[in-house]
């Protein structure tokens, strides 16, 4: 699809809803799910190869990769060969800024998925994964205890009260 195209149907016929959006390309997409990819991005040339759960989000630069294009260097000998694989994400899942998942991958429940990680194969309910091929770092109730440990308690704050906590937070320590 075009840019305009895209652009026309994301911000006039949907209103800027990217998961529904997502849904009129031919993805399942889960309630409450946030998606800062241009679909088209995301999703790839065969959406309907993918499955979103409810309470997702999905950060900008993240791609879906449901098919192997490296078999074009085997069409001159196998004219019809084809590989794809669905991509299923389960529900309550963060996945980090650039990551790429691959064909056939099974993201579980409760998961997050680490910024720039290329996920090549299904991942665990539970876990946080990072890298290079991603590999599981921690669990999530192990990562739930590190962030609660290092939080600032700053989300409800206003920018500016935010700016300025942050700023003499961390400007005590230098």
């Amino acid at each position: 699809m075009n840019l305009i195209k895209e652009l026309i149907y994301r911000k006039i016929l949907f209103r800027g809803n990217d998961a529904e959006f997502c849904r009129h390309l031919g993805a399942k997409v889960g309630k409450r799910t946030l998606i800062k990819t241009r679909p088209s991005e995301l999703l790839g040339s065969e959406p309907y190869l993918v499955e979103i759960g409810d309470h997702v989000e999905i950060t900008s630069g993240v791609r879906f990769i449901t098919h192997d294009g490296g078999v074009w260097v085997l069409r001159d000998q196998n004219p019809e060969v084809d590989v794809f694989g669905k991509i299923v994400i389960g529900d309550n899942v963060f996945i980090g800024f650039n990551a790429i998942l691959m064909p056939g991958v099974v993201v579980g429940d409760n998961c997050i998925i680490g910024a720039g990680s290329v996920v090549t194969k299904s991942v665990p309910s539970n876990s946080v994964v990072a890298g290079v091929p991603a590999k599981i770092i921690r669990r999530i109730d192990e990562y739930k205890i590190s962030s609660l440990e290092k939080s600032l308690g700053t989300k409800n704050l206003s920018p500016r009260e935010k700016r300025k906590y942050l700023i003499a937070h961390f400007s005590e320590g230098e």
